[in-house]
């Protein structure tokens, strides 16, 4: 795994929904109605769900941004 930046996320472009429910104290599934209500912007590729590292930041600082 690569390092951690300041806002206790992942040093990488793109998070899993279990990185940011972990990060955020949330259930996974709390983060994929965040995704699907469009409240935090992701990435589907194939089956799986990828969250922008930027999108989750700025859910954690409130900036409506996610």
């Amino acid at each position: 795994m690569s390092g951690v930046t300041a806002d206790g996320l992942p040093d990488r472009d793109y998070l899993t929904v279990l990185e940011v429910a972990t990060v955020l104290r949330l259930s996974k599934m709390t983060v994929y109605r965040l995704v699907a209500t469009g409240e935090l912007k992701a990435v589907k590729i194939g089956r799986s769900i990828r969250i922008p590292h930027a999108a989750a930041q700025a859910l954690i600082e409130g900036d409506g941004r996610g």
